[in-house]
């Protein structure tokens, strides 16, 4: 279609008009005419631009390209409410430490997962096991470079649980390698036998009809059995058990930051459990009313629990119910309705009360609960997905499967985790020594202190300064 001029002034496309009326100096009024010609093209190219209308199709996609990448965004920023949960969770002469663990596990879990990870995970899958290509990709479409961006979120998020579990008395190297390793392999390769597939074939575990819809025991579980391998090969922080084996008190620095974590990882579960959809036309709605319902109904039913037993109510434990309720219905959040959503809250936080309770007595300091909240509240939730399924409710065939992946990861996880721990123990070293937990894990091992005003006294601040020049 021909561009129409109607309304234009003709003087302002006349040159000879404007030479004459003296509005230009004389050299500049021989430059209109080409002027001209490049405001028609441009003009001409706007209305060619302007007449091609996307598709339906290509609109959606466009969309939903969006909304994966949104999604990825919370969840990365979940990232951030695990660092200020578990700085706050530890004492103040760790909490700089604690703080670097989350940061950087990240980055080089990230950069593990696009090298290797990504490709076991999401590339064609014809055995069932793992993926055979995709690694390093660097020619993908749009869509599936968002959905690698989503999945590297959730390779972040897997391997930085067990670093609140581990807190104050790891090496801060040997974790490093320990989430080099989670994002290279252990991760990515029991993901694919749920989640695997993306470029061609389907991991076993979906084949059998497993339901993990985003991730209670793929992201989840794996990070809790993780966690509760690298607590057993460390051992427990020094004081944290008295000498007959009851434990004692070892107060977080901050409450305030482990609610403000608590809050920040809630508001990036929407993403995490939403955004799984990938797609804007899914039962997005439903999903987050279930998350929301879940996190609340768990809170509510430990605080009733806490005044049934005469117990304070905790603020620390009160974020760990709400995360355990977050959680559980992880796994089910698409296939249940709001009101077994409540139930499987409710349920979460009696599993969060007795797993805890357990591992005291068997002296296993987990110094955020990680292992309750993810690892329990992971299988619980998976359970819970075959359980309360809509429209085949309590069919114990589907149940029977849930119960084999719940199985399956505990043994994965917590198997490959022991030897992986292990052997960093034995090669880089992974518990911190004796000396440096007592003095604190920020000094040694990173040479700041995260409230330097009131710390600085106990440390040579000339041996501080010469770390860092």
């Amino acid at each position: 279609m021909k561009p129409s001029f109607a309304g234009l002034d003709a003087v302002a496309l006349n040159p000879v008009g404007l030479n004459k009326a003296k509005i230009l100096p004389k050299s500049w009024s021989r430059l209109l005419p080409l002027f001209s010609v490049l405001l028609l093209g441009t003009i001409s190219r706007a209305h060619a631009a302007a007449a091609e209308t996307l598709t339906v199709a290509q609109l959606l996609e466009y969309q939903n390209i969006a909304w994966i990448i949104w999604g990825g965004v919370l969840v990365f920023f979940m990232q951030a409410g695990f660092a200020l949960l578990e700085s706050g969770s530890v004492r103040a002469k760790n909490a700089v430490n604690v703080m670097m663990k989350n940061y950087t596990d990240m980055c080089i879990g990230g950069l593990a997962f696009y090298l290797v990870g990504f490709g076991l995970m999401m590339g064609s899958n014809q055995t069932g096991f793992v993926g055979t290509d995709h690694f390093m990709p660097v020619d993908l479409s749009n869509m599936d470079w968002a959905v690698m961006f989503f999945q590297m979120m959730f390779a972040a998020t897997a391997v930085t649980i067990a670093s609140g579990a581990m807190a104050e008395r790891v090496s801060f190297i040997g974790y490093a390698v320990a989430a080099c390793l989670i994002c290279l392999f252990i991760y990515p390769v029991f993901a694919s036998w749920v989640w695997g597939g993306y470029f061609g074939g389907s991991g076993w575990l979906a084949e059998l009809g497993f339901i993990d819809f985003a991730g209670s025991t793929v992201v989840h579980s794996i990070g809790g059995w993780l966690a509760l391998a690298g607590i057993l090969v460390i051992g427990p922080r020094l004081g944290r058990f008295a000498p007959d084996g009851s434990p004692r008190l070892i107060a977080g620095h901050n409450m305030t930051l482990l609610a403000l974590g608590g809050f920040i990882l809630w508001f990036g579960w929407f993403g995490f459990n939403a955004g799984s959809t990938l797609s804007i036309t899914g039962n997005i709605g439903l999903i987050a009313v279930n998350t929301f319902i879940a996190a609340v109904s768990a809170v509510v039913s430990y605080m009733l629990i806490s005044r049934t037993l005469n117990k304070a109510i905790l603020l620390s434990d009160s974020v760990n119910a709400s995360l355990i309720g977050l959680v559980s219905i992880t796994a089910g959040c698409a296939t249940t309705s709001p009101i077994f959503a409540i139930i499987i809250g409710a349920v979460a936080s009696v599993v969060y009360v007795l797993s805890t309770q357990a591992l005291l007595k068997l002296k296993i300091d987990d110094v955020v609960s990680a292992v309750a909240v993810h690892g329990f509240g992971g299988a619980w939730g998976t359970l819970a997905a075959g359980l309360f399924y809509t429209g085949d409710l309590f069919n114990l065939s589907r149940v029977g499967v849930q119960a084999l992946g719940v199985g399956v990861a505990l043994a994965w996880g917590l198997g490959l985790g022991l030897v992986m721990y292990k052997l960093i123990d034995l090669s880089f070293g992974l518990k911190a020594s004796r000396l440096h937990e007592q003095r604190g894990l920020d000094y040694t091992e990173h040479a700041e202190l995260g409230y330097p005003e009131f710390q600085k006294q106990m440390f040579d601040t000339k041996t501080l300064t010469e770390r860092h020049l």
